[in-house]
């Protein structure tokens, strides 16, 4: 089932139990049908928030120590928190239900701040787990007002192995970078994606890569990903202290990398991610690695100065070397 099928079943299935809800009220208790509704979708929103809020307490249970610059206050926990939940409500209930994958290109593209104004590779936008390409809907509209060429895809099965993606990885890149005649591209990828981007360069190398940017990957696996489903889960489990810090699948990844590999990769990170916990396991050693506070792991891929900081390093793609 695709990520598309399984989020717009869920819809379906909350809009039933709010209007279930909605007729108990109305019949059994006499609400009106105006406030009976209201009651009906406010009681699923409070379930929506609640999951919300297991998954901060659940990544604390494991959290790394948060550096003293990045310490935030009560005012802006509840910022951080917010932001999040509208973030995943938006993705999950409007624009990864409506998304479908697209490629879109602008001859000779550059981007303003890119040095000398040198063309911009294209970019390939990798989704998440249990996501798809509707994840990008914040990024798209930059790269479209840069007129940076760029294509999404869906990462499919939802559950399926990290290497069994690799292969429409490769058709996508091999299709973006002819329809843009670009010797190279960035990968732009989130959460996991960021993980089936080091096992397409693992399997196809680095030659048609400028840059791969990851926000907020485990690479080093996350203590959440143990409630998760599917074989690509369980290649993202962070094991405990006693069994080592990575699983096998992680532990092969990083030995068939090396130190020019490790350079091409930004791995952008906050330390306040709700879902990659230890939040430190989103630092890749011989990487470039820009971290946040503030900032949970959905939201990402929506807040503004997460946002700026990726098309900053996808002109920096375009310099000299």
């Amino acid at each position: 089932m695709s990520a598309r099928r399984m989020l717009r079943l869920l819809l379906l299935a909350q809009a039933g139990a709010a209007l279930a809800i909605a007729a108990c009220a109305w019949r059994w208790f006499g609400f009106s049908a105006p406030v009976a509704v209201v009651l009906g979708a406010g009681i699923v929103l409070l379930v929506r928030l609640l999951i919300n809020a297991n998954n901060f307490f659940l990544s604390s249970r494991s959290a790394s120590a948060t550096p003293a610059e990045f310490r935030i206050n009560a005012g802006a926990g509840l910022r951080l928190f917010g932001e999040e939940f509208a973030a995943s409500m938006l993705q999950s209930s409007w624009s990864m239900p409506r998304a479908v994958p697209r490629q879109v290109i602008y001859p000779g593209s550059a981007y303003a701040s890119a040095p000398a104004a040198l063309p911009v590779p294209p970019v390939l936008l990798l989704h998440g787990y249990g996501c798809n390409c509707g994840y990008w809907a914040a990024l798209t509209p930059l790269l479209d007002a840069a007129r940076i060429s760029h294509a999404t895809l869906d990462l499919a099965p939802v559950t399926g192995d990290i290497d069994g993606y690799v292969p429409a990885v490769q058709r996508a890149c091999e299709t973006l970078c002819a329809a843009a005649a670009a010797p190279k591209l960035t990968i732009v990828a989130h959460s996991m994606g960021g993980l089936v981007a080091r096992a397409w360069l693992r399997a196809h190398g680095v030659e048609r890569v400028a840059r791969v940017i990851t926000l907020g990957t485990p690479h080093h696996g996350t203590c959440l990903a143990g409630f998760g489903v599917g074989r690509n889960a369980v290649q993202m489990r962070r094991m405990r202290a006693g069994d080592g810090l990575e699983n096998s699948w992680l532990g092969e990844l990083a030995a068939g990398e090396n130190g020019h590999t490790r350079a091409l990769i930004t791995s952008i990170y906050s330390h306040h991610d709700n879902i990659v916990s230890p939040q430190t396991s989103s630092f890749l050693e011989g990487a470039r690695n820009i971290a946040f506070g503030g900032v949970g792991h959905v939201a990402l891929g929506r807040n503004r100065r997460v946002l700026a900081r990726v098309m900053q390093e996808i002109a920096a793609a375009g310099g000299p070397g």
